[in-house]
């Protein structure tokens, strides 16, 4: 399901670093964070398409592509139920998932793009 990388575990491991620090962030107070003067949508929907548009140079096309779509719609819901439950300066809001499912959508629409295999030939595929 991991595309023939040079070095795939390490791939893999940063794009989870990417996933475990999108959670951190979502999670940490507000007061905490830079104001970077953007709509909070269109944040979620930026940092959604990056960690989806990573996927499909990690992964092949097909279910695993569909697997992590869905994975990280789950993932964006279960952050919204986390800052309703375990923080104070954060909300559950649907329409946060809503700009989530858009960035994995224009993430993972890279698939079709010529653009889907560049790390292969910037990394180099495995011997």
């Amino acid at each position: 399901m991991i595309k023939p990388l040079r070095h795939r575990n390490a791939w893999l491991a940063l794009w989870l670093c990417g996933v475990a620090a999108l959670v951190v962030v979502c999670l940490l107070p507000s007061p905490d964070l830079p104001n970077l003067h953007v709509s909070d949508k269109l944040e979620h929907a930026l940092a959604f398409a990056l960690l989806a548009g990573s996927a499909v140079q990690l992964f092949e096309r097909g279910r695993a592509l569909v697997v992590v779509g869905l994975g990280l719609l789950a993932l964006g819901v279960g952050i919204e139920f986390a800052q309703a439950l375990f923080t104070t300066t954060r909300a559950m809001e649907a329409a946060d998932v809503v700009a989530d499912a858009i960035g994995i959508v224009a993430g993972l629409a890279t698939a079709l793009t010529p653009l889907r295999d560049v790390l292969l030939h910037i990394a180099g595929r495995h011997p």
